[in-house]
């Protein structure tokens, strides 16, 4: 039976269910109200300031209806209610990890294993299947990134992927960026170079949360892509040199790219960031556009270098990578900010021409959740 108690100095209210107790401040009930004259009805944005707030929110009366709480105000007599299940999903009166490099909500870590089971979008099924494009965009937010078949073998059908859940990002490379052989490229991409794996445009900010890389023609030797999860590799250097971790999220480090005239794009981030909270947000790796650290104190630097480079080798290590070869019509796509990518070296013999663009995560999880909202 759920019961619901105020405290002797009725600023707490405590809910108890029979699993569970937790309480909640008497001003975040009334900032956090549902009622029509806090929140539009049609929007739910709110309709009041911090400013409007009584000065006590003091609560003097609170009862239990079916699977509602009602509460009211002692200073104004203001009275509103709220869900049982609401007051659940937002509690914050509860024990929360604070390790430092925790994952955050819904993310898994993998390593190599993952190539046994690499997840995977069917574009036909991915239009056509609301529960197939939930499960896909599901699978990309749980592991960062995911692969597409079925897409249409024409310039520009990355645009399809992108048109699933949000926007293209568009960039000094333009709304897609062409990945083949240049006689003068801008980018090491544009070359037959392998590349480490990396994040991509780590001298912005904000970075591309998303890129796409879509399949047109792939008969040259090699070229194979590969994925790395920033987020395992953080966690693993953070057993074998806790104090390495903490250097590298706690010291900025340096980007810049000045490859194209007029374009001198430079940012200063740590390698390995954290929410206030210790949580995981992000990985800024990228040996290429790397700039000469500057904000590592003098006594640190070497064991800052000795970090990064324990870091690099956690990332090359073919234990930490899932690897394939794009066929025309396939796709995948990763989160920017937590999966890098990379590519085998490749011959000039035979073809490789993929295209690339950027987009955002918020409109990914946006349309994640209003489908899981629907399911």
């Amino acid at each position: 039976m759920t019961q619901v108690q105020l405290s002797p100095d009725n600023q707490v209210l405590t809910l108890t269910t029979p699993s569970d107790t937790f309480r909640y401040h008497g001003v975040w009930l009334r900032h956090n109200a549902l009622d029509a004259d806090t929140r539009d009805p049609g929007n739910g944005q709110r309709l009041i300031t911090l400013a409007d707030l009584p000065d006590t929110c003091a609560l003097s009366k609170a009862e239990v209806t079916d699977d509602t709480v009602t509460v009211t105000f002692a200073e104004d007599k203001k009275t509103v209610t709220f869900p049982v299940a609401w007051l659940l999903s937002n509690a914050y009166d509860r024990q929360q990890d604070t390790t430092l490099g925790h994952l955050p909500e819904h993310a898994e870590t993998w390593g190599e294993a993952l190539n046994e089971d690499v997840p995977t979008g069917h574009y036909p099924d991915l239009t056509s299947n609301p529960d197939a494009k939930r499960g896909w965009l599901a699978a990309i937010r749980r592991y960062g990134f995911a692969k597409v078949t079925g897409l249409p073998t024409e310039s520009g059908a990355l645009f399809k992927v992108v048109n699933l859940f949000g926007y293209v990002r568009e960039t000094n490379y333009g709304r897609h960026f062409e990945v083949r052989t240049e006689v003068n490229p801008t980018n090491l991409a544009f070359t037959g170079l392998g590349l480490q794996a990396h994040t991509d445009n780590p001298y912005r900010d904000p970075v591309p949360t998303l890129q796409v890389l879509s399949c047109l023609e792939n008969s040259a030797e090699g070229g194979d892509n590969m994925v790395v999860d920033g987020f395992a590799a953080a966690q693993k250097l953070r057993e074998i040199n806790p104090e390495g971790f903490a250097l590298l999220h706690s010291h900025s480090a340096r980007f810049e790219y000045a490859g194209e005239a007029g374009v001198r794009l430079t940012s200063r981030r740590p390698v390995i960031g954290l929410s206030p909270e210790g949580t995981l947000q992000n990985i800024r790796f990228n040996a290429r556009s790397a700039a000469a650290p500057v904000d590592v104190p003098f006594d640190k630097m070497p064991a800052y270098y000795a970090a990064l480079r324990q870091l690099s080798d956690i990332i090359d290590d073919p234990a930490s990578e899932v690897r394939f070869k794009l066929a025309p019509g396939e796709a995948f796509i990763v989160d920017n900010t937590r999966v890098l990518h990379a590519r085998k070296g490749y011959s000039g013999a035979g073809k490789r021409w993929l295209q690339g663009c950027y987009a955002d995560k918020d409109g990914l999880l946006s349309t994640l959740a209003a489908l899981e909202a629907t399911a």
